[in-house]
């Protein structure tokens, strides 16, 4: 993605089994927030055995995607220290898997470790990571609870044996729009052409999911697309609303201010944004469009090298406690991927446990399609007349 898609709103706390008092013995979380690894997880330190490790944990994500501590509410972090023992430092770093990418290449493409024991990139680049051979197999043996991995991301496209990751967060990407703008509902793609919202057009920074909505709109099918020809139409016809002035811009996470203040009258956009933004403006609305949707998974791997191993896998375990997701689930808002999670939020916040962008149904979930993993020329190509387009 160009930007990061976190949102931009803080929940301004939880309730239920997420109130525990704060121990003022865990005030220190271990590791600075700014991206510094721990001493034993420094790519030039020395560093534990391959098959345990250390008693630490580094894991770099991305921002505003877990519950914080707040309020004298104990965050995930903090109850999983207090849990296993583990000190943890937990980054709030990973802001773009493209520039991520350019990030760690340099080393990893060399053979060497990087500093996080875990990362979550986005799915396809974690399909790249793997097909590079830039992670490791995750301890899955140590991990029980990954048994409560939804059944719809086993052994998912990016990751064909499932041996590699373990999904965060999921979600996704359709059209968002404000009906004081729009003075009627939004059901297709087809809607974010209409002259009558010239100028009141946003689009994504991230190709694939803009790109996504309107292939899908051409009635490609995304998940097996391998041609640069397969998406050419949608790129003409995405060039043009940007000439002809129906876009009023690309953009990214910001999106929901121009959204809220009506400066978009639509825009594609992700639905735990925009689950968080409707709480304050109700005339904010999501929909997955008739044609189809994109669905995206940020995913857990483990950079080849990583040191801890059983520490991530401790993580990792606890994570896919529905219990404990439940919590992070009430407070990212976006689509779990652990089993058993809207029972556990039932207890938590009773409103979200039936939002059904949370919850998709069958026929929902029917309608959403990921992004092939793309050979890296097909890619390049993508990548070039994307951003000859929207100027980045």
């Amino acid at each position: 993605m160009s930007l990061s898609r976190r949102r931009l709103f803080a929940r301004a706390g939880m309730m239920g089994a997420a109130g525990m008092s704060l121990p003022a013995i865990l005030a220190a979380c271990g590791g600075s927030s700014d991206g510094a690894s721990s001493s034993d997880t420094s790519a030039s330190g020395s560093q534990a055995p391959l098959g345990g490790g250390g008693n630490s944990l580094f894991f770099e994500n991305w921002p505003e995607y877990i519950d914080p501590t707040e309020e004298g509410l104990m965050g995930t972090v903090e109850r999983f220290m207090a849990a296993s023992g583990v000190e943890m430092n937990y980054a709030e770093t990973y802001n773009d898997n493209v520039e991520y990418f350019a990030k760690i290449q340099p080393l990893l493409g060399n053979g060497k470790p990087i500093d996080p024991d875990l990362i979550a990139p986005t799915s396809w680049l974690v399909g790249r990571l793997i097909s590079l051979g830039w992670v490791d197999k995750l301890p899955i043996d140590l991990v029980p609870n990954a048994a409560n991995l939804r059944a719809d991301l086993q052994k998912p496209a990016w990751d064909p044996t499932g041996e590699y990751s373990l999904p965060w967060q999921t979600g996704f990407a359709g059209i968002a729009y404000n009906i004081e703008s729009t003075g009627r509902e939004l059901k297709s793609t087809e809607d974010l052409f209409d002259p009558a919202f010239s100028g009141k057009i946003g689009m994504l920074t991230e190709m694939r999911d803009t790109m996504g909505l309107l292939m899908l709109a051409d009635g490609v099918d995304i998940s097996t697309v391998s041609t640069f020809d397969a998406a050419a139409n949608a790129f003409d016809r995405l060039e043009a609303a940007k000439n002809d002035g129906q876009i009023r811009r690309f953009t990214g996470n910001d999106y929901l201010n121009d959204l809220s203040t009506g400066n978009f009258a639509a825009c594609v956009g992700w639905s735990g944004d925009v689950v968080q933004l409707a709480v304050e403006n109700p005339n904010i609305r999501f929909v997955i469009p008739e044609e189809g949707g994109t669905s995206w998974a940020d995913a857990m791997v483990m950079p080849k090298g990583a040191v801890n191993r059983d520490a991530a896998a401790k993580w990792m375990d606890f994570c896919y406690d529905p219990a404990q997701a439940a919590q992070i689930t009430a407070w990212v808002q976006y689509v779990s991927p652990v089993a058993g999670v809207q029972a556990e939020l039932e207890k938590i916040d009773p409103e979200l446990a039936v939002n059904p962008l949370l919850f998709p149904d069958d026929a929902t979930l029917a309608r959403t399609h990921s992004f092939a993993n793309l050979d890296e020329g097909v890619e390049a190509e993508y990548d070039a007349r994307f951003s000859a387009i929207t100027g980045a």
